[in-house]
């Protein structure tokens, strides 16, 4: 996030898209609720369906899956034509606004209605609203990322905030929300393939001397590796022979199931290091028990950039250890020693070795979290970014046209499928399909359809369904709700017996390499 958890309450307006905030985020639901209920801020919510956020929205758009860029596009060519635009910050701040004013010049309201869906006067009040706030805060989340456009989507949210002068200002910001408790720290810390520590690229010379130097080895590489959805496909062409999997189950959360299996199968050795016997650890060669959040020390970075102390309470059971504790032993055995005393010698070498992190210690965060970037033992920390200048300067505008997504609908397939989660159930339910109650609440999967779908296929709430999709098919029961948007049916992804994903498409985007989990075309037919 560029700003706080804390800013939403300072917003005029908050414009929330692809982000299903009370069921994934509910947390931070509550800030926006507690915004629009008691401070005054107007709310413009922009989903496919209609999520309980909606509840609380002074205007709701329901667009078209995969058109994202389209309707962006929209709100910028209404703010510009009607120069509601920050000029001084445009000019001051940014460069190539006039690339994306002859982009957007044809996404007309009536143009972006016939793409979207959502109509023409509708768009305008949106636009109009947004722009005209004084400080107005995008928060979104995966149902913006996951998609072929997923990197294009994100670059005009950008170019929407920065339209309006909304970076680098209290209660504004482009905010996207985290999937888990420390994807943050993940990315941080270097759980990409073409970075170390605190996005310090691997191409760098500069980069790999330092690094070659604080670990005592010779020719680090120089090229980025490759990305998590760029693995399976090699192994299922078996170029890649070994993979270890740390804290994922990717035989419940991986696009196109059946050939993901397939590709793990694949391997010469699969590793699985989880605190559960997870669905991937079942077919796992060596299963390497770890501790969980309660069991040992060490730091979170959530989705704010706050770095926090975690504190161990209590003995991991049986042969579990601390993740750290696995990975150094596996290298030593390997034939580099990685000896640390204690997690806090970790942290130790990772504020000597990443500039954003720098001035982050055990101590300083003992009580209170700070944000990163905190370049000095001194530096109060960063809560809101690019307030007086971009990391690169100024702030690049970029002409984004929209495309289309991967896949279609036809005759044989002609209902599209969107995936995403609900409130009692987490990720692929290693932990939560663990709690009776939760259980309870969210027992099985589901297929929810709009009221006139379900009469036009001759369904009733609770009825047995089989969908099927150009990869894979599943048996799940109805659900009939006013949420539905017709043509489209929703899918939670956490349930192994009937996982939504041996429906969903594996075509990435071409530069975040990010599956298309948002939208594949199905169809459904009732079971006997």
């Amino acid at each position: 996030m560029t700003n706080t958890i804390g800013c939403i309450e300072k917003a005029d307006v908050i414009l929330i898209t692809g982000s299903n905030t009370t069921e994934n985020h509910p947390v931070i639901s509550s800030y926006v609720k507690r915004a629009v209920t008691f401070k005054g801020a107007r709310l413009i919510v922009v989903d496919p369906r209609r999520i309980k956020i909606a509840d609380f929205a002074n205007l709701w758009l329901r667009p078209n899956l995969g058109t994202d860029v389209a309707w962006l596009n929209g709100m910028m060519h209404v703010i510009i034509e009607e120069e509601l635009y920050a000029k001084e910050y445009v000019e001051k701040r940014t460069v190539g606004f006039d690339e994306l004013r002859r982009t957007v010049e044809k996404y007309t309201p009536d143009y972006v209605e016939a793409i979207t869906g959502i109509p023409g006067e509708r768009l305008v009040e949106a636009a109009r609203m947004y722009a005209g706030a004084k400080a107005a805060s995008i928060l979104y989340c995966m149902g913006i990322t996951q998609h072929t456009t997923g990197t294009d989507n994100v670059k005009s949210l950008a170019n929407l905030a920065m339209l309006c002068g909304n970076l680098g200002i209290e209660g504004g910001g482009v905010n996207p929300l985290r999937g888990q408790n420390n994807v943050q720290g993940a990315c941080d810390m270097g759980g990409l393939p073409d970075v170390y520590t605190g996005y310090q690229k691997v191409v760098d010379p500069e980069a790999r001397k330092k690094m070659e130097e604080a670990w005592g080895v010779e020719n680090l590489p120089d090229q980025p590796g490759l990305k998590v959805t760029e693995m399976l496909p090699r192994a299922h062409e078996g170029e890649l022979k070994a993979l270890y999997i740390v804290g994922e189950n990717p035989l419940v959360s991986d696009p196109d199931l059946n050939h993901a299996e397939a590709s793990l199968k694949n391997l010469d050795l699969l590793v699985v290091q989880d605190i559960f016997l997870t669905e991937t650890a079942r077919i796992a060669d060596v299963v390497l028990p770890s501790a969980c959040f309660a069991e040992k020390d060490g730091t979170f970075s959530n989705t704010e950039r706050r770095v926090q102390r975690i504190r161990k309470a209590l003995d991991p059971p049986g042969e579990a250890r601390e993740d750290w504790q696995i990975i150094c032993d596996l290298s030593g055995r390997m034939g580099y020693s990685m000896s640390y005393a204690d997690a806090s010698e970790i942290m130790d070498e990772i504020a000597r070795l990443t500039p954003s992190y720098a001035g982050i210690s055990y101590d300083r965060i003992d009580k209170v979290g700070l944000h990163w970037p905190c370049p000095t033992p001194e530096h109060p920390g960063t809560p809101i970014l690019h307030v007086d200048m971009f990391a690169s300067g100024k702030g690049v505008f970029y002409g984004i046209d929209w495309i289309a997504p991967a896949e279609s609908t036809d005759e044989e397939y002609p209902l599209y499928l969107t995936t995403g989660r609900v409130l009692y159930q987490y990720h692929t339910g290693t932990m939560t399909m663990k709690s009776e109650g939760l259980v309870d609440r969210a027992p099985e999967c589901f297929v929810e359809i709009s009221p006139q779908d379900a009469k036009a296929y001759g369904l009733q709430d609770g009825d047995m369904v089989r969908i099927a999709s150009r990869r894979g098919s599943i048996e799940a029961r109805i659900s009939v709700s006013e949420k539905a948007v017709n043509g489209t049916v929703f899918i939670p992804f956490h349930y192994a017996k009937a996982a939504a994903n041996r429906l969903t498409n594996a075509a990435l985007d071409p530069i975040a390499k990010i599956p298309e989990f948002k939208v594949c075309a199905v169809r459904l037919a009732k079971v006997a």
